[in-house]
């Protein structure tokens, strides 16, 4: 008899008016963790949607009584708003995410998977994105500015396409709720020394809805938040813990003189 497979997997998709696509997704999602692991749950995170997703995550829920579960914003929150709910439900020991609007193709979780054993992070990087002109050139010029900002060791910051160590978000606290998110994630776990693995994968047009992030307002707070994140990481963060440790060190310091035994033991 065939032993069980060990590592167990959570999948859980952010979605926001994603009606015409989230279905297939998670009864595709369900097809590829069957493959892989024994002990899976399928998760999506219903930021608030004005459209029919939540009459459709409820026959979900019928149809897959053991394995899905969904949770519901009822104001929304945000594309990191959505992230920081799956990470917080999921319960397995790694937890993959990607995007409910079927960009990506779930089947190539697979690959990710099999490059688990030696890394925290399995991060993917699109082969090609398949996007308008405009949008294409400007998430490189994003990637390239954000990589050299935040020093990380990636080559795609902007693939939602990724396989993490659940034990990562003991340590690892996302605190933005903006699609800044990405960068918050990836500069975390560079900063925390975790393993990374890259894998190519496949980006596709996207089939229903529209993009949340490209309009000038939204890049525009975007790159106003990334000053904030950058500070807030490699300044304040590092002076907090240095002034936390100094204070640890003073208190441990005997500046009094030889230090009596406690009473009773003389």
């Amino acid at each position: 008899m065939e032993s069980p497979k060990q590592d167990s997997l959570t999948i859980f998709f952010p979605c926001y008016n994603d009606w015409g696509t989230i279905a297939s997704m998670v009864a595709l999602a369900h097809l590829v963790a069957r493959e892989l692991t024994d002990d899976f749950e399928v998760v999506v995170i219903n930021d608030a949607s004005s459209d029919h997703v939540a009459e459709i995550l409820e026959e979900l829920a019928r149809l897959y009584p053991k394995t899905f579960r969904y949770i519901t914003h009822e104001s929304n929150r945000g594309y990191g708003g959505a992230l920081r709910s799956g990470f917080a439900a999921a319960a397995r020991d790694f937890v993959f995410y990607t995007d409910g609007d079927a960009q990506y193709d779930v089947r190539e979780l697979a690959i990710l998977w099999k490059q688990r054993g030696g890394a925290d992070l399995v991060n993917g990087y699109k082969i090609r994105r398949s996007d308008p002109l405009y949008r294409a050139a400007v998430g490189r010029l994003y990637h390239h500015f954000t990589r050299t900002l935040f020093r990380l060791p990636v080559r795609d910051v902007d693939c939602d396409f990724r396989l993490i160590r659940r034990s990562v978000f003991d340590s690892v606290r996302l605190t933005v709720d903006s699609g800044l998110i990405c960068v918050e994630l990836m500069a975390r776990i560079a900063r925390g020394n975790y393993r990374i693995a890259q894998v190519p994968v496949h980006h596709y047009h996207r089939m229903h809805g529209k993009s949340q992030f490209f309009n000038i307002p939204r890049v525009a707070r975007v790159l106003w938040g990334m000053g904030g994140l950058w500070w807030r990481i490699f300044v304040r963060e590092p002076r907090t813990a240095r002034e936390a440790t100094g204070r640890r060190t003073e208190i441990g310091t005997d500046h009094g003189g030889p230090v009596r035994p406690p009473k009773g033991t003389e």
